[in-house]
């Protein structure tokens, strides 16, 4: 279930207070402000266009905030008054904290899955080989694709490859774990197989922020749900209260489209997909 208890006095494992992001004259970002408990799934829903990915993007430092700071395990990032990127050792040091899974799969081609799970803990973590291959069988099983250890991308599903972009992701044991709509380029018949594998993650307490258009999912499986428009957060709350009951009318408006035509309650609606 999606209710679960967090120490009151336990510091959150993600802390974000004034972060802001422009690309050029758009701002996209404007003053974010937003914690995460550890253990804790908070699902970001928003129309395209209202933050939601650049949000994300920022946790990791693949775009640079304007300003803010961000906090995400032990390791901050103040950027007042700065928006220049780190040096490459703070940089590696912070995004360590983060592994990060997007819509598309970005495997190497020329590596099998295993090859491809095993990269990171190799180049990065200066793994020896023999323990990498060890952990990067145990996280195909675990995402149930052991045996498809040795092919390669282009033999695999599109539900296939995700599951192994989430290993990889896993393979670099990252205290907190971001999906930038990772079921979205996928047919419909696949996303509940990458699905099970987060929804299995929440179950195994992994601090996570989810950008989807899964609504029954979100509902489900968050604990909180995020509505975001035009770079501002609109409505915050608990997951089923947001979705099922939201108090503010652009999230009213919102989910009206994934409710419209079902002749149902909110709380039977949420199946549909975008």
């Amino acid at each position: 279930m999606n209710q679960r208890a967090y120490a009151s006095d336990e510091q959150p494992m993600i802390e974000v207070s004034g972060l802001k992001k422009s690309f050029g004259s758009t701002a996209v970002l404007k003053g974010i402000a937003l914690t995460v408990p550890r253990g804790g799934v908070i699902a970001l829903i928003g129309p395209s266009g209202s933050g939601k990915s650049t949000l994300l993007r920022c946790l990791n430092l693949l775009t640079i905030p304007d300003a803010g700071v961000i906090r995400v395990n032990t390791q901050t990032m103040d950027f007042t008054g700065s928006s220049r990127l780190p040096a490459d050792r703070i940089l590696a040091a912070f995004r360590a904290n983060t592994g990060m899974v997007f819509q598309s799969f970005n495997l190497f081609p020329h590596m099998s899955a295993l090859k491809n799970v095993m990269e990171g803990p190799v180049t990065v973590r200066k793994m020896e080989t023999a323990k990498a291959e060890a952990l990067a069988i145990e996280l195909l099983t675990k995402v149930g694709l052991k045996d498809k250890a040795s092919a390669f991308p282009g033999s695999l599903s599109g539900g296939q490859k995700q599951r192994v972009a989430i290993a990889r992701a896993l393979a670099m044991q990252p205290r907190v774990m971001l999906f930038d709509e990772a079921t979205s380029a996928l047919d419909p018949e696949l996303v509940g197989e990458v699905l099970a594998v987060v929804r299995q993650l929440a179950a195994d307490g992994m601090t996570m922020m989810l950008v989807t258009h899964e609504m029954a999912f979100a509902r489900d499986v968050a604990d909180r749900v995020i509505f975001m428009r035009d770079g501002v957060v609109v409505e915050e709350g608990a997951a089923r209260q947001v979705i099922d009951a939201p108090r503010q009318e652009a999230t009213r408006s919102f989910l009206s489209h994934f409710h419209a035509g079902r002749g149902e309650g909110a709380a039977g609606a949420t199946g549909l997909r975008r």
